[in-house]
């Protein structure tokens, strides 16, 4: 697909239809997540693809905002393993997380595949519950799936402001 297009018609998946993704989708989505760009080259992202019942169950428990996707991908990272910036109160954790989880977004849009950023819930209970180890934040959920019937783009999908709103020229 034309990238203006995938940019385009990409919208949050609000309702699946249960049919999983396939493994050569979903690995080009997940690779699109490694190829993704990250400060110094850290690649401090961690992808844990959830797909068993068990754990989809226990997301379910930490969030009323996942809408039945058959995959989900948690994206979290590493907070040892980060660059910080100058000044002392940022680091690239959840910047380089948020550039790998929009690749991924934008690959599984370019396979055909719907999804939903999720980030209704308690990061340090949801990564508790999954057990995950301590150095690692969770900064989103994400739903992966195929659109349930009659399903799409919530109405304002396609409201935007203009260009001259948003952006200044210095």
């Amino acid at each position: 697909m034309e990238f203006k297009e995938v940019v385009k018609n990409r919208y949050s998946c609000k309702k699946f239809n249960g049919r999983q993704v396939e493994s050569d989708k979903l690995k080009a989505i997940l690779e699109a997540g490694r190829l993704a760009p990250t400060a110094k080259n850290l690649q401090e992202q961690r992808i844990y693809v959830i797909q068993s019942d068990e754990v989809l169950a226990r997301i379910d428990t930490a969030t009323p905002c996942r809408y039945g996707a058959p995959t989900v991908l948690v994206v979290a990272y590493d907070k040892n393993n980060v660059f910080t910036y100058p000044g002392g109160k940022c680091n690239s954790g959840a910047e380089d997380a948020t550039i790998v989880a929009t690749h991924m977004i934008l690959a599984a849009a370019n396979e055909g595949v719907d999804s939903c950023w999720l980030n209704f819930f308690d990061p340090e209970k949801l990564a508790e519950t999954l057990g995950l180890p301590e150095n690692e934040e969770i900064l989103m959920l994400m739903d992966l799936g195929y659109a349930a019937e009659g399903i799409g783009p919530l109405p304002k999908h396609t409201d935007r402001k203009r260009l001259d709103q948003t952006v200044s020229f210095m």
